[in-house]
């Protein structure tokens, strides 16, 4: 098995967010339950079984890591937050955890599935760095193996933009402010609590579906089906909440 380490760019919006525990208050509703509805279906629609290799593409703090190696796969995950894959590290001590920018090569035709969940493309200004990072889940891939893409329904989040909310969860309020700047969907989140006052920002690229899918077959991959969610509703752009490519890389 070949693996490559890559340097870690300077600071960026998503260097300094997703490490914080803000994060993942805010995100909360993303449990554990609902990363194994996904795993699950993942595994049940690509045909991938136990012992299959695994690499998850900014994986996080590991929760769908987590359900891939009850599954018996053997998984790998790859993150740029040195924060969350310590968190990954201690909840998934099965697993292979390593930070690394996922625009850098990784592994050269290891394994059986690679997944790219919860919208963690479309991060950079430079479409070309999102190239990098699909180019880098082909390499990874045996041929034949699978790849499956999860990002935001562009279409549906760009027209029912709400540009300003409130949250609270433990015991933090959230205020978030949402605009398009530069084909970039914008949040500015503000988070109070007895420590004081805290900014963040994410801005992710509102790649259209099917500007996304042509990114994918151009990195090599076949783009086989586009659905909403893990489950088998086909993508519908004016209705679909998320949208989900799944693709393989071709055999020779």
């Amino acid at each position: 098995m070949a693996y490559f380490r890559a340097p870690i760019p300077a600071m960026a919006w998503y260097r300094t967010w997703f490490g914080t525990p803000y994060y993942k208050l805010l995100y909360g509703h993303r449990d554990e339950d609902d990363a194994e509805v996904w795993v699950r279906c993942i595994l049940r629609r690509t045909g991938v079984g136990p012992e299959a290799d695994v690499l998850d593409m900014a994986c996080g703090r590991g929760r769908h890591a987590y359900w891939f190696a009850r599954a018996g796969c053997r998984v790998s995950g790859i993150d740029i937050s040195e924060e969350s894959i310590a968190e990954a590290r201690r909840d998934v001590p099965g697993a292979v955890f390593t930070v690394h920018d996922m625009r850098a090569p990784y592994a050269n035709g290891t394994f059986d599935l690679v997944v790219c969940l919860f919208t963690s493309l479309g991060y950079f200004e430079d479409e070309d760095d999102d190239r990098k990072a699909l180019t880098a889940a082909f390499a990874a891939l045996r041929p034949g193996g699978h790849f499956v893409l999860d990002f935001m329904n562009s279409e549906r989040v760009l027209r029912e933009l709400v540009p300003m909310e409130c949250q609270e969860a433990g015991g933090v309020r959230f205020t978030i402010a949402r605009a398009v700047e530069d084909g970039m969907v914008v949040k500015r989140i503000v988070a109070e609590d007895g420590t004081g006052r805290h900014c963040f920002e994410e801005r992710v690229a509102a790649l259209a579906p099917d500007r996304l899918v042509a990114l994918v077959q151009e990195a090599g991959f076949v783009a086989l089906e586009r659905t909403d969610g893990p489950e088998p509703t086909p993508f519908d752009p004016a209705r679909s909440q998320r949208l989900v490519i799944w693709a393989r890389r071709p055999n020779p």
